[in-house]
């Protein structure tokens, strides 16, 4: 079995660097962010090791393999999703009732009068009426 690969990735300000290795032979690359680092990872073990059919290699984040894998699950989970929605599958807001109201406090009685200053100046002159 051959020697594994070690990949080694340290926070530089914003970006990632990565440090591949394999027994004498190292190669290093920056890349903008974790996930984008460990792609880069990846060409650089085949680039450090391109005759092996199988490689094997080890990912750490200064160091800590436990480390890597839980800031690399994190970035990957914290990743916003290309989109949720899928052509042709109503979504709520599709299926909703062109008639039905966005506003959930407002009265779309068509015959209800809406109008409270001339309901005011009716009472008003109700009262006269009556008096």
């Amino acid at each position: 079995m051959s020697e594994a690969i070690l990949a080694n990735y340290t926070r530089d300000g914003d970006d990632w660097s990565v440090e591949v290795s394999h027994g004498d032979d190292t190669l290093s690359a920056t890349a903008p962010g974790l996930i984008a680092a460990r792609d880069r990872a990846d060409q650089l073990a085949e680039q450090i090791s391109p005759a092996a059919r199988r490689r094997t290699v080890v990912h750490t984040l200064d160091g800590d393999a436990l480390g890597f894998t839980e800031a690399y699950l994190t970035a990957r989970l914290a990743k916003a999703p290309e989109s949720d929605e899928q052509p042709g599958v109503d979504t709520p807001a599709d299926t909703a009732d062109p008639g039905d109201s966005a506003d959930p406090n407002k009265d779309d009685d068509p015959n209800k009068d809406t109008d409270t200053a001339a309901d005011g100046d009716d009472a008003a002159q109700d009262g006269a009426a009556t008096a």
